[in-house]
């Protein structure tokens, strides 16, 4: 595994330069009649990932001890599917896996070995699926538009990051705390309402009125009102509302779907500042003394989004950066501790100082506080028109302050995407950085993880 991922690395630094692809146009496109008015359309993707990851303290994998950890698994694999019935109404169906290990991310029960051993056959379920009906269509002549839609939905306002496209990002992945909610009140990053999009001249606009998933975790009964930690506890679920406005100065962009472009590779002049919110009533509870109070969930963020092509335009260089800052409040003490594709487990007999966090690559993620995140790249210059391959070295810095914690944590991303085919079939390497809590004043160190990730995209 560490020759496979050290070789990946070396292609990414050696490659010649290339261009991006533009052969793929509507991608695999049906039409329902013979004026193509209406049609459906299918866009599939996976992306796998092979990691060398360093573990937190006290981290077990199946009944072994464990400080590293290569290993390779599925973080997406997905098919979405819309289809135009009008021009006014579409469909939209979006299923995948998520997050397959060889120790987990397998089928409900899935445990041991066999054929529903430990991280096999994971269930294939619904990330989107909504109707949507266009009240004002878009016209060249007409600065406004409005669409209404309901159903299981990505139009989850907060930041552009929320909303984002997983198959164009700039770095490796979402940093993940743009889903705040994520897995616990919604399902994978959404929601189930109704909502409504639209533009007016430079601005585009998203609100959407929603029922979250019910949460039921215990909150820690403690003395004073200091100690007391917020759990997702929400039981009888309260309406959530949540909405994004942003203004795009240079080119517009598509809203025909929710999901935002993290790097357009110079295709577009784009510089947008768009500013959300989310809040949800009675969403998270405390216990002091044996008094239980409700608390709500209120959540804002303000960002920036540059990417545009500068130099000659034959040498076709672009810069993108994305700056974001979240204002989160889900009551007293709130912590969530994630970790993509975590294989690692507590190790009961270990004698160390443990993280407060907990085993393997699990870290401080959501909270109560302030975030910073930013992150820029630079696609280097096309010095050939064949063979099709464009190299893009990114950075990324990350400043939580969370209220539970008395220090701040800084973490840095540093990577390369390499350009097969565009975004199409591209492969990215990044080194990221975590922080590791033993005490709430005190961050004991800071531990790396290497991913290779291989996309493919139609």
């Amino acid at each position: 595994m560490k020759k496979i991922i050290l070789l990946a690395a070396v292609l990414i630094t050696t490659v010649s330069f290339g261009q991006g692809s533009p052969d793929y146009g509507g991608g695999m496109k049906f039409n329902l009649n013979p004026e193509g008015t209406k049609y459906m359309r299918f866009i599939t993707w996976n992306q796998i990932w092979m990691r060398s990851s360093e573990l937190n303290p006290g981290t077990m994998i199946g009944e072994e001890r464990a400080t590293k950890q290569e290993d390779i698994g599925a973080r997406r694999l997905r098919l979405l599917a819309y289809a135009q019935i009008s021009p006014r109404y579409m469909i939209v169906t979006h299923i995948g896996i998520n997050n397959q290990t060889f120790t987990n991310g397998g089928a409900s029960g899935s445990a041991g070995t066999g054929g529903y051993g430990a991280g096999k056959k994971p269930g294939l379920f619904f990330h989107d699926a909504w109707n949507e009906y266009a009240l004002v269509l878009p016209k060249e002549n007409k600065p406004f538009s409005l669409s209404v839609g309901a159903g299981l939905h990505y139009y989850m306002g907060l930041s552009r990051m929320t909303m984002s496209s997983t198959l164009n990002y700039l770095a490796i992945d979402a940093p993940i705390f743009n889903w705040p909610l994520i897995e616990n009140s919604d399902q994978f990053a959404r929601q189930m309402g109704i909502f409504a999009k639209g533009k007016y001249n430079k601005f585009e606009y998203r609100f959407s009125l929603n029922k979250p998933f019910v949460t039921n975790n215990t909150p820690v009964d403690v003395t004073t009102q200091d100690a007391a930690v917020a759990v997702d506890n929400s039981n009888n679920t309260k309406w959530s509302k949540t909405g994004y406005v942003e203004y795009q100065i240079f080119d517009k962009e598509s809203n025909f779907l929710p999901y935002k472009v993290g790097s357009y590779l110079g295709t577009k002049k784009m510089f947008n500042i768009g500013a959300g919110f989310y809040t949800a009533p009675s969403a998270t509870k405390t216990s002091v003394n044996g008094v239980i109070e409700k608390h709500a969930i209120n959540l804002f963020s303000a960002d920036a989004f540059l990417d545009m092509p500068v130099g000659k335009k034959e040498k076709k260089m672009a810069v993108t950066a994305y700056s974001v800052l979240y204002d989160y409040d889900f009551g007293p003490n709130y912590v969530r501790n994630l970790g993509i594709m975590n294989v690692g487990v507590n190790d009961a007999t270990f004698t160390g100082t443990r993280g407060l966090a907990g085993a393997g690559n699990l870290q401080p993620t959501i909270g109560t506080g302030t975030i910073w995140y930013t992150q820029a790249g630079f696609l280097l210059p096309n010095k050939n028109e064949k063979p099709k391959v464009r190299v893009q070295p990114f950075g990324a810095y990350t400043y939580k302050k969370f209220d539970a914690f008395e220090k701040a944590s800084n973490q840095f991303d540093i990577g390369t995407n390499l350009f097969l085919d565009g975004h199409h079939a591209k492969i990215t390497a990044q080194y990221s950085t975590r922080p590791v809590y033993t005490a709430v004043d005190n961050i004991d160190k800071y531990l790396g993880e290497f991913i290779v990730q291989l996309q493919i995209y139609l």
